[in-house]
């Protein structure tokens, strides 16, 4: 069975980088990577294994609602002129790299769902937990800075919500780290209060008559930010990317 590595390259990048006493320092964020991705081999042993890195582009997302992700810290001026090094140091070692055009994120998703629907397992190596809409028994997320898998029941925990309700619970509540809106006066406690009891987003604009007149009204003048917000966290899954797999075998020892 197929087993693909997937590395989230500037999630993966950016946060080395930023420890580094010395950001001009790029020989050793080059090791420190070398030997990041040396470990991920060892310890989950893949088939293959892609990095995908973000593009130039700007995002279809930033396109739809141009606050997304806003205030995020540019990438460093040293970092960003050694990428295309750190790109070839590591195809040199046979770790191919994928360039996505703006985001990653819809890039992975779209490799992870892929190889599952053909029979095979991913895991995607990423602190984003955005990715956690896609996790199933063959699709894992893997923090490499804590060394652990991300653990989705106690998310569903933290969040009060099950693991299918992710998409909808952010559209509601909206996701501060990315910027997503949700709705305004709806917070976590009842964006899951709401969806413990109507189960889904829809649901709960189907029985809004059945809600206090304060929270309907919340609801009704929220809807279309809803709608936006879902839009926003979903990930793509069905780019086309034109890749072949055989590209990204890890080499034999």
């Amino acid at each position: 069975m197929n087993k693909l590595l997937i590395i989230d390259g500037l999630n993966l990048v950016r946060r080395m980088h930023a420890a580094q006493p010395d950001e001009t320092d790029l020989n050793s964020l080059y090791t420190r990577i070398d030997g990041a991705c040396t470990k991920l081999l060892a310890l989950h042993r893949p088939t293959h294994v892609a990095i995908v890195w973000d593009g130039p582009q700007l995002s279809w997302r930033k396109q739809l609602y141009p606050d997304y992700k806003k205030g995020r810290k540019p990438m460093p001026e040293a970092l960003a002129l050694g990428l295309p090094e750190l790109k070839r140091l590591l195809a040199e070692r046979r770790l191919q790299s994928i360039d996505a055009e703006s985001e990653a994120d819809d890039v992975i998703a779209t490799l992870a769902t892929k190889l599952v629907d053909q029979g095979g397992e991913a895991i995607i190596v990423s602190t984003d937990k955005g990715f956690s809409q896609l996790l199933h028994p063959r699709i894992q997320q893997w923090d490499h800075f804590n060394q652990a898998y991300l653990d989705i029941r106690a998310l569903e925990q933290k969040l009060g919500v099950d693991r299918r309700q992710f998409i909808d619970f952010m559209a509601l509540a909206g996701d501060s780290g990315n910027k997503i809106p949700g709705i305004t006066g709806i917070g976590p406690k009842s964006a899951a209060e709401l969806l413990k009891t109507f189960r889904s987003l829809a649901n709960i604009y189907a029985s809004l008559e059945n809600l206090g007149a304060k929270q309907a009204q919340k609801l009704a003048a929220g809807k279309e930010m809803a709608r936006l917000s879902y839009k926003l966290v979903q990930l793509q899954t069905q780019l086309p990317l034109n890749i072949n797999l055989r590209s990204f075998r890890v080499p034999s020892a």
